[in-house]
């Protein structure tokens, strides 16, 4: 089972460094693709470049926000060119961002299922995620916070694509925790609050964990959200 949670799911890349992983991965499908034709070539090759793009997007932005993360840093980290972003985002870095919200969105719906469909009891199910989110922080030596925020904080009021991105994120994060609290026999509404309750304020702590650089409240909040939760079950 894995134990960090969306927001640290590319730590592994961080360490060992964006480029080289993914680029060892692109060297791979090339040499498979040798001698089968041109076409063949760039269509195994074609892929992997597009990922490579928006992982180093999404790890960049998750450090040092949307604004300061100018676009051909985003090329020199996956390893493409400048021509290859735009062949994929024409719209250049605000269709990157989005794409890379997207890429965090889809990898923390699966591994929220994963930690709490792990947990039968939905209050220990949240602890277990604040636990593993306290964890990929600290592995992380605080420097990777949630993709997802810190992409979209810094295009507040004007760049309403990416925003609606996190929003739709934040919505089927909260439909994950209100799927859990309905099987465990939470009332629709009481399930619809709460899972609105979890989300928000597990960003929150995780926020206040990275600044504080100490994981005391991601604890703090999922004891007091794991005490919430137990008081609508059974």
């Amino acid at each position: 089972m894995k134990t960090r949670a969306l927001h640290h799911a590319t730590s592994a890349t961080t360490k060992a460094g964006t480029a080289g992983v993914v680029g060892t991965a692109e060297m791979v499908g090339k040499a498979g693709a040798a001698g089968k034709g041109g076409k063949a070539e760039k269509a195994a090759d074609a892929p992997g470049t597009r990922e490579r793009i928006v992982r180093a997007a999404s790890l960049l932005m998750q450090r040092q926000g949307y604004d300061a993360t100018p676009i051909k840093q985003i090329s020199q980290e996956a390893d493409a060119t400048l021509g290859s972003v735009y062949h994929f985002f024409p719209g250049g870095k605000q269709e990157l961002a989005v794409a890379a919200v997207q890429r965090g969105d889809e990898e923390f719906v699966d591994i929220l299922r994963e930690i709490l469909d792990g947990e039968p009891d939905p209050a220990e199910a949240v602890l277990a995620l604040t636990r593993s989110l306290a964890d990929g922080l600290r592995e992380s030596d605080w420097i990777d916070g949630c993709p997802v925020t810190a992409t979209a904080l810094g295009t507040a009021g004007r760049l309403p694509d990416i925003q609606q991105a996190a929003a739709v994120a934040f919505e089927r994060w909260q439909a994950v925790v209100f799927d859990k609290l309905r099987s465990a026999g939470v009332p629709e509404q009481d399930a619809a609050d709460l899972a609105c309750t979890v989300i928000s304020t597990l960003e929150g702590a995780e926020l206040a964990a990275q600044v504080a650089r100490d994981d005391k409240p991601l604890r703090l909040a999922g004891t007091h959200l794991a005490r919430l939760i137990a008081s609508y079950v059974g």
